[in-house]
């Protein structure tokens, strides 16, 4: 997969392309990506995918602060590497760009510059300055430009339509069962460990902290949760949970992320981390003693092992 920050050199030939944000890259979004791979394939062309980088919400609506994406753009370019994509264009998205309007977008990008021989949307697709980039109107650029246009029906399933809000709402319940088979994959968050209080250690239990890699990325709700960790290239099962913090810290909602890593004693502080997400434990309680939360610690990691073990066999 070629990967274009601008399209200064770029060439595709007989491109197929798509448009969008793409968070999550989950199955509607496949379904999109695997029409584009047939279409090139009939027509000897090159599959495309055109997305934006800083999100448009960012630009748009800079006062907003509830901007929760399920994918960074370094987890989506893997995603989209994954999908057996030809290239990825991860435009600049700037002021100067959300002033154009979507036909100007389509005339001056889509056929200008990358000279699009087909455009497949999504069932909901809406985009440029007013939302009027509708399956309507691409219809009518699409027959002044003499390129050609699909759209495609929304992805059920388990008799619900496949979303990213779908989803995110599913991770702010810790639904990861739901969220999990939408996405295709598990969900997944990367950061780094830094200093704690470091409480787990007197019962036992130590745990590491860990800053989010991107202030923006979703945080699951409140609760405690059976995770894998891949840290210095092992992966570790484990218990997370997910609490408030008294203090301002760089993650969304400053949400504070605490994992204990079973069969690990080890100094990581500073090491990046990856934490896949299975299942919700529980929610999060407070507790009258450190006694009773070691006893409830220990309860949460054989149901932990449990659950691992089961989903094994």
């Amino acid at each position: 997969m070629k990967i274009h920050r601008d399209l200064n050199d770029f060439y595709a030939h007989n491109p197929v392309l798509t448009v969008g944000t793409f968070d999550g890259v989950h199955l509607g979004h496949r379904k999109i990506i695997a029409r584009l791979h047939d279409l090139a394939k009939a027509i000897n062309g090159e599959s495309v995918i055109f997305t934006f980088d800083p999100h448009p919400r960012k630009i748009v609506a800079p006062a907003e602060s509830n901007l929760r994406l399920l994918t960074t753009l370094d987890e989506k370019i893997e995603l989209f590497e994954q999908s057996g994509i030809d290239h990825l264009i991860v435009y600049p998205f700037t002021p100067e760009f959300a002033q154009l309007s979507y036909e100007q977008f389509v005339e001056q990008i889509l056929v200008g510059q990358i000279h699009t021989k087909s455009l497949v949307v999504g069932y909901d697709h809406k985009f440029g300055r007013g939302r009027q980039g509708d399956f309507e109107f691409l219809k009518g650029c699409a027959d002044r430009h003499e390129f050609q246009i699909e759209k495609l029906d929304v992805l059920l399933v388990n008799e619900s339509n496949v979303s990213s809000t779908k989803i995110r709402e599913a991770i702010q319940i810790g639904d990861f069962e739901t969220a999990n088979v939408f996405l295709g994959y598990s969900f997944v968050l990367h950061g780094t460990v830094v200093e704690g209080q470091k409480l787990g250690r007197q019962i036992q239990f130590p745990t590491a902290n860990i800053e989010a890699s991107d202030p923006d990325k979703i945080i699951p709700g409140y609760g405690v949760y059976a995770v894998q960790a891949k840290v210095q290239n092992k992966t570790y099962r484990g218990m997370l949970n997910i609490g408030s913090r008294p203090t301002v810290n760089r993650n969304a909602d400053h949400r504070s992320i605490e994992v204990h890593l079973f069969d690990f004693d080890s100094d990581i502080y500073g090491e990046h981390l990856e934490l896949i997400f299975f299942r919700k434990l529980r929610e999060e309680q407070k507790f009258e003693s450190l006694d009773a939360l070691k006893e409830q610690l220990a309860k949460d990691k054989a149901n932990t092992i449990s659950f691992f073990q089961a989903i094994q066999k």
